[in-house]
């Protein structure tokens, strides 16, 4: 579980267990630039999953990935549809065969097979108690 609350101005405080993260707005925004936004914490959690992912997949099968190392920008977003870029390069002594294998792996990381899944958010009210 995730819970976040405002820290300051337009900075949110995040905690996921006991790790705390901050999250800020661009200058441009309006923020001070304290930390990634809410764009790039997105992009981040299908980066650091795709490489988990790929990693454990390698150390199962034995494989000599030393590091999949991974850009992913959101490319466009509207609610009909968004566009998400994932780039991947492999550093290691691979095959081309380990290497398309571990692409199809990368489709499979959990945050990956959620952002390209239907979706839907619920949000109920919390009343103070």
């Amino acid at each position: 579980m995730i819970q976040g609350q405002r820290k300051e101005n337009l900075v949110a405080e995040i905690s996921a267990g006991k790790h705390r993260l901050i999250s800020g707005v661009p200058e441009e925004l309006g923020g001070h630039d304290e930390g990634p936004d809410a764009h790039e914490l997105l992009e981040a959690a299908l980066a650091a999953c795709t490489i988990i992912t790929l990693q454990m997949y390698a150390d199962r099968k034995h494989w000599n990935l030393l590091s999949a190392d991974v850009t992913v920008t959101i490319d466009s977003e509207s609610s009909l549809e968004s566009c998400i870029s994932r780039k991947i390069r492999f550093r290691g002594d691979l095959t081309e065969e380990q290497r398309a294998s571990l692409i199809a792996i990368a489709n499979k990381c959990p945050v990956h097979k959620i952002l390209s899944s239907n979706i839907k958010i619920k949000t109920d009210e919390v009343m103070p108690g």
